[in-house]
């Protein structure tokens, strides 16, 4: 292991959080896919295959990129940012359809697809954290400042909240908290959230009055998901994948009666992850508490909370705020899918499609949070480098002292 640390450059703990979840995925996805071979057919080598080569294709972007200098991220986040309209574009109007959303596109020959929003996710946060830099000084300027600002995350959250409200949500409301960290004029920053309010409203309303138009096609089926949450108690068949992931969970407690001293049906003998649909994602947590017990649940959530924090700790420890800006909104990011996972899992939100950082089954999600972590890793090696050339430069002049 220590060899090959010494390969990867950046913060260690990353490293090491970063391939224990990716080698752990490999077993967790293994034993939760049982629902999708009813569904699909094959066997759960077949998925476990298939999830092995994104797991390797995410490392090796991962490692290419924290190779990188991070400059060249200010420079093609502008470059970024129009390929992720090309591309959700693209996938509204040609995208494959699951569930009545349109959100992969299925890559020609090699029959995989990729979620457009996964990548338009990254490239907004970056291309936000170049503006807030670049347009710094003229913040209070509506026309030179804030519109070219908030341009960019209303077209990116427009185009993903037609199929994904939740992730346009998370979205927009990161580019909030970069702004606010950016001190953003807060009459602004109000306002913007105020006219982003009445703008879907008004959009709502539409869909209303003309369904035929399909403006929000997903609209009614994010109504019975707000009221059946709402209702609990009366919805109970409505509510059944959020019983039978509380069940799971319920599963997997400490019963010292049965022997299970740390909790947890054990690896692979889950017993409602054939119930529950997309265990393999949108209701892993609830797969993982099962099989492995409150007390790995409460590992696995300080694991991200120690990767938030040496993400943060990177960042602001950073001498350039495009730096920083990145590494807060790539943090803040990754925390946020894993608490939406949990919160949906434990009955506390209502459900919604957002799966497990490097844990869940995906490819696109995977590989993009691997590039997103990729990126702060440079930002660190470039750190190191800064570091080191400034104690060659002390251990010089010191040498020339002591000449003297």
């Amino acid at each position: 292991m220590s060899e090959l640390l010494k390969r990867l450059k950046g913060d260690r703990v990353i490293w090491i959080i970063t391939l224990l979840l990716l080698a752990f995925s490999l077993v967790s996805v293994y034993s939760f896919v049982p629902i999708l071979v009813k569904i699909e057919g094959g066997t759960p080598f077949k998925y476990l295959f298939k999830h092995f080569i994104y797991v390797l294709i995410g490392l090796g972007v991962m490692f290419w990129v924290h190779r990188r200098d991070p400059a060249y991220f200010s420079k093609l986040a502008k470059f970024g940012f129009y390929l992720a309209i090309a591309l959700l574009l693209f996938t509204f109007f040609f995208g494959v359809r699951v569930n009545d959303a349109g959100r992969w596109v299925r890559i020609p020959f090699v029959g995989l697809t990729f979620q457009s929003s996964d990548f338009a996710k990254l490239a907004l946060i970056v291309y936000v954290s170049r503006l807030l830099v670049k347009k710094n000084e003229v913040m209070n300027d509506w026309r030179e400042g804030f519109l070219p600002l908030v341009t960019p995350i209303i077209v990116i959250c427009a185009l993903i909240v037609k199929d994904n409200f939740s992730t346009a949500a998370i979205l927009f409301a990161i580019c909030l908290t970069l702004m606010f960290i950016a001190k953003v004029p807060f009459m602004k920053v109000a306002g913007l959230i105020g006219g982003g309010v009445v703008l879907f409203l008004f959009i709502v309303l539409i869909q209303k009055a003309a369904p035929d138009l399909r403006i929000l096609p997903r609209l009614e089926t994010w109504e019975n998901r707000i009221f059946n949450h709402a209702n609990n108690d009366e919805n109970i068949i409505e509510n059944a994948q959020v019983q039978n992931s509380m069940d799971a969970i319920y599963n997997g407690r400490v019963d010292v009666t049965e022997m299970r001293v740390f909790g947890g049906q054990g690896v692979g003998d889950g017993q409602l992850k054939e119930y529950l649909p997309e265990a393999y994602a949108d209701f892993y947590y609830a797969s993982y508490v099962e099989e492995m017990g409150p007390i790995a649940a409460g590992i696995l959530l300080m694991l991200y909370l120690i990767l938030l924090y040496r993400i943060m700790r990177i960042g602001l420890s950073s001498k350039k705020l495009f730096e920083t800006y990145v590494c807060l909104g790539v943090g803040i990011l990754i925390l946020s899918q894993a608490s939406v996972n949990m919160l949906v899992c434990t009955g506390m939100f209502p459900v919604t499609g957002q799966n497990m950082p490097l844990l869940a089954m995906g490819g696109s999600a995977m590989i993009m949070t691997c590039l997103a972590l990729g990126m702060v890793q440079s930002i660190a090696y470039s750190q190191q480098k800064e570091n080191e050339e400034s104690e060659d430069l002390l251990e010089d002049d010191n040498q020339v002292i002591e000449t003297e």
